[in-house]
């Protein structure tokens, strides 16, 4: 599923997940979407904040001829190692809307694009995952983290643990550097270099109305390292950015 991260809309689609085996009667595919509202920053290290819509995509099961895993019944845990799908969209950044991008080139909208591995237990689920940019910025990142899980009931799943985002130098630059065309008082030239961009925590909560409708919250927290905490934009804006989202996913099974 998704949550926002910083100024970005972050989808993960779980391909698969401790393959279970489908029956004959089993729909042919399986699915949840989540649509909401999410608030956070509007660029990386934004005093400012936006809200914006917010999306998530998860599988449930396939049950196409020899492909069969998963389970329609969203309530089923997917525990076990499994491939991870994953979706990443960074808003453009214009740099003529905030006084503390003055001077600085626009940044076009970019699309992330990659896969990772996540596993999990009925109390406890780790991912990592690796993306190449296209668009705003060409760079690859790896995000990774880990969580604890809490059931206070059937309904209700809480969850709590840390998050890592690196990055490498065309994305860094891309976002935490200034070039020397574009320096200024304010921003004077930076080059920011690759590697632990960030480092923060996730708290989210799932609550599963019945078989078909569901809520699910989540709040982060993330503090810029190393060379992005260093970047004059951030230094002139927030190192720590806030997030927070809220949806309502609805499970659709679908036969051929």
């Amino acid at each position: 599923m998704t949550r926002l991260l910083l100024a970005s809309t972050t989808l993960t689609a779980t391909l698969l997940a401790a393959p279970l085996a489908a029956q004959s009667s089993d729909p042919a595919l399986s699915f949840t979407l989540r649509g909401g509202v999410a608030s956070g920053p509007a660029y990386f290290g934004a005093e400012e904040y936006e809200v914006k819509p917010d999306l998530g995509f998860g599988f449930n099961s396939v049950n196409i001829g020899p492909l069969q895993f998963g389970d329609p019944d969203p309530r089923t845990e997917k525990l076990g190692f499994g491939l991870r799908g994953s979706f990443n969209y960074i808003g453009m950044r214009d740099a003529s809307e905030y006084d503390a991008l003055t001077g600085l080139d626009d940044i076009d909208a970019a699309v992330e694009l990659g896969l990772g591995v996540g596993y999990t237990t009925r109390n406890f689920a780790a991912f990592a995952d690796v993306r190449q940019g296209f668009g705003g910025h060409t760079g690859v990142v790896a995000e990774a983290g880990a969580d604890a899980i809490f059931r206070p009931s059937d309904q209700l799943t809480l969850t709590a643990g840390p998050r890592v985002l690196f990055g490498n130098s065309e994305y860094t630059d891309t976002y935490f550097g200034v070039s020397s065309s574009e320096a200024s008082v304010l921003n004077p030239a930076y080059d920011a270099d690759g590697g632990l961009v960030s480092a923060g925590m996730e708290f989210g909560a799932t609550y599963q109305i019945n078989d078909v409708w569901g809520v699910e919250t989540a709040v982060t927290w993330d503090r810029y390292m190393n060379d992005a905490a260093d970047s004059p934009i951030v230094e002139n804006g927030r190192e720590d950015d806030w997030g927070a989202r809220v949806g309502l996913t609805r499970t659709f099974q679908l036969g051929f």
